[in-house]
């Protein structure tokens, strides 16, 4: 079974997501916008053991985003989005 990368354990209800796989949470609680190196060293652990057909849901910071797809997208050449839309998750797949 897919896993389902969450940027950002936040009050969201991300059950909708669950469809797609189990999830993982990279991170929780505030995290400070600046400290790209501990989030790049922090995401880069979870996502060492992720595969291509795993997602990631878009939620959080901006850079926080980034990078976690940057990692994956590096990794696999690939990039799969759960973008949330009204109620429930879109998928979008990009071949990089």
């Amino acid at each position: 079974m897919p896993k389902v990368y969450i940027i950002n354990k936040s009050a969201h209800n991300f059950n909708g997501a669950k469809k797609y796989g189990s999830p993982v949470f990279l991170s929780e609680g505030l995290m400070d916008r600046y400290a790209t190196t501990h989030i790049h060293r922090q995401f880069s652990d979870f996502l060492s053991n992720s595969k291509p057909e795993d997602y990631i849901v878009l939620c959080s910071l901006n850079v926080m985003n980034a990078i976690a797809c940057s990692i994956f997208a590096k990794k696999h050449g690939t990039l799969n989005l759960l973008l949330y839309k009204r109620g429930s998750y879109v998928e979008r797949n990009l071949i990089i």
